[in-house]
């Protein structure tokens, strides 16, 4: 199992969803994808886009006053 970090503070919505997709493409499974953002809508669109491409996630934790970061597992 690999661990990438990808790194979107400043990035708006949808793009560090875009970010993540592409990402994730390049992993193989049982590979995590670690998604730091600072987009609030990305609070809900990333874990949506993730369940909805049969992803598992973990670790949802808040950085900071408006950071975020997610685990995402390729499945």
């Amino acid at each position: 199992m690999a661990q990438r970090v990808l790194e979107t503070d400043g990035l708006v919505c949808p793009f560090p969803v875009q970010e993540a997709k592409e990402a994730m493409e390049t992993l193989s499974s049982g590979d995590e994808l670690i998604i730091n953002f600072d987009c609030t809508q990305g609070t809900e669109s990333i874990p949506r886009w993730a369940a909805e491409n049969g992803y598992g996630t973990k670790d949802f934790v808040k950085r900071g006053p408006a950071e975020w970061s997610i685990t995402v597992v390729k499945s």
